[in-house]
C-alpha cells in the first residue's frame, strides 16, 4: 500500500500483535490500544503449543478442521526467521493407561497424521525424570511449540521496529482512523461496532509455573499437559467456560497438582507459580476473522485454544480484508457472518 490506511488494532494479544506487523509491514499507519499492555494477557499466560496433531486427535469437534490447524503452523517458519524465535520441534507425546493411548492414537492415524509407539527407554530419553510406570507413549512430529512470553515480546519489538505505535490505554472506537481492529478477546466492550462479539463466550484457563526442571518434549495425559517453561516447567491448564475474573481457584488447581506429582514422583516441587488469562470462545470452536457489519471493522479473536497456532494466518486474513488482496482458502470458514441468522 502507498499512503496506507490508519488502523486502530485493539488488543495486544497473540492475533492483535501478529497483525499489527504484518499491517505495518503492508504500509499502514498503526496504533495498538491496549490498557493492559504490560500485564499477562491470555496469549502470556499460554503454552505456546503449535500442536494440530493432539489438537485433532484428542478434540473431535476440531477433527474436521485439520486442514486449517496445519496451514497456521505451517506459517510460523517465516515468523520464526522474522522474529529471531525458535521453533520447539521436538514433538510431543501422549501417556497415560491403555484406553487414553488407543484414542490418541487412533485419532492421529483417522486424521492421516503418523503415530509413534513410544517405547520405556524412548520416553525417558525425551522426558527425563517421567516416572518410571509410564512405559508406553504415543508419539507425534507435528505438534510444535514456541515460548509465548518470549513471543509477545518479539512480535512486539518487531511492531515497533516497523513504526507501530502502542498506547496503554482502551480503544473505545476507530480513534480516528480509517479501519478499527478488534483483538480483544472476549471483551464485549465495541461490541456496538461488531455485533457478532456477542457470540463470544469467556473461557478461564489457569497453568501453573514449576521451578522444577524439566528439558523434555511436550506431555499430553488425561487432564492435562506438561511443556518446559523458562525455568522449569508449566502445566496446565485448567478450562472453566463463563468465567471472566482473574482469581485463583485452588480447587480447581488441585487437579494440576496431582497430576504433575504423578508424572514426576519424588522430584522438589520447588517454587509454584499460578497464571490465569480469559480466551475467548465461538460456538463452532474456531475463530472470528474478517468483517461483520460495518465494512471498516475487522475481527480477529475468539481463537479458544489456538491463538498461537493460527496467529500467523489470522494476521494474513486481517490484511487482505484491508487491501483486498486475497484472503486465501480459510477466510470462508473463519468469517464473524457465518454465525448470523
Amino acid at each position: 500500500m502507498i499512503k496506507g490506511p490508519s488502523i486502530t488494532v485493539a488488543g495486544a494479544g497473540a492475533f492483535g500483535l501478529a497483525s499489527a506487523l504484518r499491517l505495518a509491514e503492508a504500509g499502514a499507519r498503526v496504533r495498538v490500544f491496549d490498557p493492559l499492555q504490560d500485564q499477562p494477557n491470555a496469549s502470556g499466560v499460554a503454552a505456546g503449543m503449535l500442536a494440530p496433531g493432539f489438537e485433532v486427535a484428542l478434540d473431535p469437534s476440531v477433527r474436521a478442521h485439520l486442514d486449517l490447524l496445519m496451514a497456521g503452523r505451517n506459517l510460523w517458519p517465516e515468523l520464526e526467521r522474522r522474529l529471531g524465535l525458535v521453533i520447539d520441534r521436538s514433538g510431543a507425546a501422549a501417556i497415560g493407561g491403555a484406553d487414553f493411548l488407543h484414542r490418541a492414537a487412533m485419532g492421529l492415524k483417522s486424521a492421516g497424521l503418523h503415530a509413534g509407539d513410544l517405547p520405556a527407554r524412548a520416553i525417558q530419553t525425551l522426558a527425563p525424570g517421567l516416572a518410571p510406570g509410564f512405559s508406553q507413549a504415543v508419539f507425534t512430529r507435528e505438534d510444535w511449540r514456541i515460548d509465548a512470553a518470549a513471543a509477545l515480546v518479539a512480535l512486539r519489538q518487531a511492531a515497533e521496529a516497523a513504526g507501530v505505535e502502542f498506547l496503554p490505554v482502551e480503544a473505545l472506537g476507530f480513534e480516528g482512523a480509517d479501519w478499527l481492529v478488534i483483538a480483544t478477546g472476549a471483551a464485549q466492550d465495541l461490541a456496538v461496532l461488531a455485533p457478532a462479539l456477542g457470540q463470544l463466550s469467556p473461557i478461564k484457563g489457569q497453568i501453573l509455573r514449576l521451578t522444577r526442571p524439566y528439558r523434555g518434549i511436550t506431555l499430553r495425559a488425561e487432564g492435562g499437559y506438561v511443556v518446559p517453561d523458562a525455568g522449569g516447567m508449566a502445566v496446565g491448564a485448567t478450562m472453566q467456560p463463563g468465567r471472566r475474573d482473574l482469581e485463583i481457584d485452588p480447587e480447581t488447581l488441585a487437579p494440576l497438582h496431582t497430576l504433575a506429582s504423578a508424572l514426576f514422583p519424588g522430584e522438589a516441587v520447588g517454587e509454584v507459580r499460578v497464571q490465569t488469562g480469559i480466551r475467548a470462545a465461538t460456538p463452532d470452536g474456531l475463530p472470528m476473522v474478517g468483517r461483520d457489519r460495518h465494512p471498516n471493522v475487522i475481527l480477529a479473536t475468539g481463537a479458544r485454544r489456538n491463538g498461537w497456532l493460527l496467529a500467523p494466518l489470522v494476521a494474513r486474513i486481517v490484511v487482505a480484508c484491508i487491501t483486498e488482496g486475497d484472503a486465501g482458502p480459510y477466510a470462508t470458514r473463519l468469517d464473524p457472518r457465518r454465525f448470523a441468522t
